[in-house]
């Protein structure tokens, strides 16, 4: 049985291996990678991605990563290729076909196929020479000095050189394509990420009768009824265009308290803190955040313009936790 250092030395090696395989495959991002990027990014048709036992859950895993980057794509798995799912190909496509050895009966016995029907193939292959390299319009080396697996037989440290490299062909057209946050979100919908990517401000504000707002001529005891009616622990305070000028929250009302017992019938611009923060209504709603988190408040009074000084709302941090942008 091995030892606790052993365990733990075998589990460092590993990690070793397939971080220098990586790091490797750097000297192999030639003009052979530029070609495929330009012939993905061209491709009229979908990126059709193709790989057999480890191979392939790894090309599902590249599919999955090129589809929410912007690049159309599905898996092709090769032994339903032959029996008929090959049909799922059509003109304008290019096709990545990926096995190690480069020899893999299945993906081999497709090859014909994708070459008469005029398709573009980029192999990725850990064998130069093998069939499938040959094939390649584009062939793009993932070849390992070795597996991290000890008997040399289970794919480690390629299945990672492969998975590193569709990554790199993922990140690269998604910069060419100039593809956005706002992007990615979309594809994205669900969850916290999307979320944050797709709620904005004026999605989650607190608008007209809703803004606690107070003038210039109240005193702090009026402005405490206001506070108390919409329930946000704050209110705004505007002059006689509508413009906000101060902000008063609950804290500032204990601190009031703390200092004179007289202090309800105080006018409110006497108390209340100047240049309040602010934020636009069509900003995300994870900048909202970031700005609470900046300046350690909780709510931002919303405003259609940078130059507008009538707000039309007011987030508060409840309301983003609710939505589950925090």
């Amino acid at each position: 049985m091995s030892s606790k250092n052993e365990v733990l030395e075998s589990a460092r090696k590993t990690l070793t291996i397939e971080a220098d395989a990586v790091i490797a495959l750097r000297d192999r991002i030639d003009d052979s990678f530029y070609r495929a990027v330009e012939m993905i990014s061209g491709c009229s048709g979908r990126l059709v991605i193709t790989g057999m036992g480890k191979s392939g859950l790894i090309c599902q895993k590249i599919t999955s990563t090129m589809a929410s980057t912007g690049t159309p794509s599905f898996f092709l798995h090769p032994a339903e290729g032959i029996h008929g799912d090959l049909g799922m190909l059509m003109k304008g496509d290019v096709v990545i076909a990926v096995s190690n050895s480069g020899e893999t009966e299945e993906i081999v016995r497709i090859l014909p196929v994708i070459k008469r029907m005029g398709l573009q193939l980029i192999s990725m292959s850990g064998n130069p020479e093998s069939t499938l390299a040959r094939a390649g319009d584009v062939s793009l080396d993932v070849s390992v000095a070795q597996e991290a697996c000890p008997l040399g037989l289970a794919p480690t440290a390629s299945t990672t050189v492969t998975l590193a490299m569709g990554d790199a062909l993922s990140v690269a057209l998604l910069e060419k394509k100039k593809f956005r946050a706002e992007d990615f979100a979309l594809f994205h919908p669900g969850g916290a990420l999307g979320k944050r990517l797709l709620l904005r401000v004026e999605d989650l504000m607190h608008q007209e009768d809703e803004i606690p707002l107070v003038s210039q001529q109240t005193t702090v005891k009026e402005a405490l009824f206001e506070i108390t009616d919409k329930k946000l622990g704050i209110t705004g305070v505007v002059d006689r265009s509508n413009g906000l000028v101060g902000v008063f929250t609950d804290g500032d009302l204990r601190r009031c308290l703390e200092g004179d017992v007289d202090s309800l019938q105080l006018s409110i611009v006497e108390v209340m803190s100047r240049h309040p923060k602010r934020v636009l209504r069509h900003n995300l709603a994870a900048k909202a955040v970031k700005l609470m988190e900046e300046f350690s408040v909780t709510s931002l009074f919303v405003f259609e313009r940078e130059e507008d000084s009538a707000p039309i709302g007011i987030v508060h941090l409840h309301d983003l936790l609710k939505a589950g942008v925090v």
